[in-house]
């Protein structure tokens, strides 16, 4: 018999406990843990599990793989390089290049990142075990409970068969040896658990005005454009495009049907002032006559009007294995070496921005200052601090993220004096490193109607302009003299996207799904002159190592040995 236990969390963050203890004299019942034999009495303790799905959720990004699902999409993609400092691993370059060439000992680049995520899929799948045959005190309760369980679910299935395509697919909780499965199976659960969650939870269980309090749970609508998002990825990958119904039996139509919900269901919105959706963006410091900093920022807040789906952290991570922080956000952040130019904290240098992603952006166009940081242009290369660090900086482009990007502040010490500090030094744990609480949104309101044009929407100009215009709008609310109204086609959508949504981890699945040649070619042709180490250098990528690959990444190496080599690995690697 084997018992999961875990200890009872005086905070929210529930998180199931996943080692198995195979000695009967442990299977006791104990006063101050409980495990999963005794647990699920009522709908109470299903709610508190389900916190521990959301944990296991976000323990793929605050655990701290070596990769997390949006660094590899940013490093794969065309609008990014795998950088990081001059001296380390060549991993990133792995990742990057789809060349184990690159560094032959990095066969477990995502072996942690693999288990994590089977760790979630463990705790929906126990909850969900758990739970059959519980009487639940309506069906509202019910289909909220197990709603957010398979969408947690369905979430996590979505980023690995993108990722990996092949993996195993377990829909109970078990440590049994299984083969990967066929991604069309994968698919269906994918589509089955979101329907699911659609049609189950409430629409009012966690309304937008309530946000401060609710923000980050996975609503009805969350679950209608994700919905959107499987569709149109499966649709170009497997399908050609051609709108062909899927596994599941989620067709275009079915598709563009739940993304109208969310537009007429006046929940969301978008925010005016494209800058004011990132907090990097929006600070505002501002020195006074006695030399007093302010910052006026003018952050949206989080869980604003255009964020319909999110993925909450915290800084209240340590290294006693507490983990909350955004893990994300170091890796993109500058090599600066430490704190020296405000807003903007101290990185460790991945994900260098092409100069091409850059340039992209028309005049006028807001998105392109609140996206990406320009160095030369916010006067950062000037800095004598930054000269003295940019030799450790692999693949220098003189760009970055900036809608991820750890962050600074001007602190007044206690002898008057003013210094800037990492940005949540001092708040609990507060460490630059593992401590960053800047939420990960995965839907913004403004990719539903991108997505609603994309499927044939009857108001798909409309959509299409709404986006188009918030960014050209300037501070003064009027539109920029660069604004030219655009038709809503395939390429001028895929084209407004790609800018839309420039460091968020969507850029590569939207390359896949136009064709394995057409993204290929795409990120080869966006090698560039760069600057390792204080020294020139080309990056090149080649096509034929993407498509031999068909865009897929490598299966860990441990992962296959432990299975006894039942797993097999992707094609080119």
């Amino acid at each position: 018999m084997k018992t999961k236990i875990f200890t009872i969390a005086a905070t929210a963050l529930l998180s199931l406990g996943l080692t198995a203890c195979g000695n009967d004299f442990l299977d006791v019942s104990s006063k101050t843990e409980t495990s999963t034999g005794n647990y699920y009495k009522n709908q109470n303790d299903a709610d508190r599990a389900l916190i521990g799905c959301y944990d296991g959720w976000q323990g793929t990004v605050s655990l701290g793989p070596t990769f997390t699902f949006q660094m590899a999409a940013e490093y794969m993609s065309d609008e990014c390089f795998g950088g990081t400092g001059a001296n380390d691993a060549r991993n990133s370059q792995v990742v990057d290049r789809f060349d184990i060439s690159q560094d032959a000992s990095q066969t477990n680049i995502y072996n942690d990142l693999w288990e994590y995520y089977y760790k979630a899929i463990y705790n929906c799948n126990e909850l969900l075990l758990k739970t059959e045959g519980m009487q639940w005190s309506s069906d509202a309760v019910k289909g909220r409970i197990l709603g957010e369980t398979r969408a947690i679910r369905a979430l996590c299935y979505f980023d690995m068969v993108r990722m990996f395509e092949h993996i195993p697919l377990l829909t109970t909780p078990t440590d049994e040896n299984v083969p990967q499965a066929d991604p069309d199976s994968v698919y269906a659960l994918i589509v089955n658990d979101l329907t699911y969650a659609a049609d189950n939870i409430p629409a009012n269980a966690y309304p937008k005005s309530q946000a401060a309090a609710n923000d980050g749970r996975i609503t009805k609508y969350a679950a209608e454009a994700m919905l959107a998002r499987v569709y149109l990825f499966y649709d170009g990958v497997y399908d050609n495009n051609e709108r062909k119904e899927m596994p599941g039996g989620l067709t275009a139509s079915k598709a563009l049907a739940g993304l109208e919900d969310v537009i007429g269901s006046g929940e969301y919105s978008l925010v005016p002032q494209f800058k004011n959706l990132w907090p990097a963006a929006s600070d505002n410091w501002v020195q006074d006559a006695a030399g007093n900093w302010t910052n006026d920022s003018t952050y949206a807040g989080d869980g604003n009007s255009e964020t319909v789906l999110s993925m909450k952290f915290n800084y209240t991570g340590d290294y006693n294995g507490n983990n909350a922080g955004n893990r994300s956000i170091v890796m993109f952040g500058m090599r600066t070496g430490g704190t020296i130019c405000v807003p903007y904290g101290q990185g460790w240098g991945g994900a260098t921005v092409t100069t091409a992603s850059w340039n992209d952006f028309a005049t006028g166009d807001s998105r392109q200052s609140a996206s990406i940081i320009n160095m030369a242009q916010e006067g950062i290369t000037q800095l004598d601090a930054w000269k003295k660090v940019a030799s450790d900086q692999r693949e220098y482009t003189g760009f970055a993220i900036k809608k991820y990007t750890p962050r600074s502040k001007w602190t007044k010490g206690t002898d008057g004096s003013w210094s800037m500090t990492h940005y949540y030094q001092g708040l609990m744990a507060g460490d630059f490193q593992i401590s960053q609480p800047q939420d990960y949104v995965l839907m913004r309101y403004s990719d539903v109607l991108l997505m609603a044009a994309e499927l044939g929407s009857p108001k798909a100009q409309t959509y299409f302009n709404e986006v188009r215009k918030r960014a050209f709008t300037q501070s003064d609310g009027t539109l920029s003299n660069g604004y030219r109204e655009l038709p809503a086609t395939e390429s001028n959508i895929l084209r407004e996207r790609k800018l839309e949504f420039v460091g968020e981890g969507i850029r590569y699945w939207d390359l896949l799904r136009q064709g394995i040649d057409v993204a290929a070619n795409t990120i080869a042709a966006s090698g560039e002159r760069v600057i390792s180490g204080g020294r020139e250098e080309t990056v090149t990528i080649k096509a034929e190592n993407i498509k031999s690959k068909r865009g897929f990444c490598q299966i860990p190496l441990t992962q296959i040995q432990r299975s006894n080599n039942l797993l097999k690995q992707n094609a080119g690697w």
